[in-house]
């Protein structure tokens, strides 16, 4: 899953809304959207694109029959310890997103963006057994989010734009080779901010 252009978008919007020129707009129709707006997930692209309420609405599918765009859900759900040792990822900090193909991906921040890995598809069944609540991640809109660095313990269902704004906070605090004084501080701010919605 490519997240360049929505951390762009997200980067430039965390450095601050300075005036009306930082203002974000609908990236279907160009109306201004305030700060809480939906997302849709651009299936061809693969990344998530602003929406007015109405884009959201008129252009949004189930991603079958054709329908260019997935409305991205807001729901965040808090997790009990999900097992992810077995899904062969070697980091702590990373989101798992199933396909609407039967495939899932870990993808994990880094300064220059997200790494991606294939995750074996018999180990995330065996995850899911372990945690039926990843059998209702919506395909490519919804993702595990994990963090178990610097003794976290953090397993959420979230949004994907939820993730691409992690990768962002990654992204934007990482200094030198090991990631500065920054980067994990803020982090744990993130996590801290995540608030379970149905």
């Amino acid at each position: 899953m490519s997240a360049d252009g929505a951390l762009a978008r997200l980067i430039r919007s965390s450095a601050g809304r300075a005036g009306p020129a930082a203002r974000e707009a609908c990236e279907l129709c160009a109306a201004p959207v305030p700060e809480e707006h939906r997302h849709l997930y651009d299936l061809a692209r693969r990344e998530v694109r602003c929406a007015c309420g109405p884009c959201a609405v008129l252009f949004a599918g189930d991603g079958a029959g054709g329908g260019a765009f997935r409305l991205v859900p807001r729901r965040r759900v808090r997790l009990d310890r999900v097992d992810t040792a077995a899904l062969g990822v070697p980091v702590g900090l990373v989101f798992f997103v199933p396909h609407a193909d039967g495939t899932v991906t870990a993808q994990g921040p880094s300064p220059a963006g997200a790494m991606r890995w294939e995750v074996d598809a018999a180990a995330w069944r065996r995850a899911a057994e372990g945690c039926p609540e990843l059998a209702s991640l919506e395909p490519e809109v919804e993702a595990l989010l994990v963090n178990t660095v610097r003794g976290m313990d953090h397993h959420w269902i979230v949004p994907v734009d939820d993730c691409f704004r992690m990768v962002a906070v990654v992204r934007r605090e990482w200094r030198g080779l090991s990631g500065g004084g920054r980067v994990w501080p803020a982090v744990e701010e993130f996590f801290a901010r995540l608030t379970e919605r149905r």
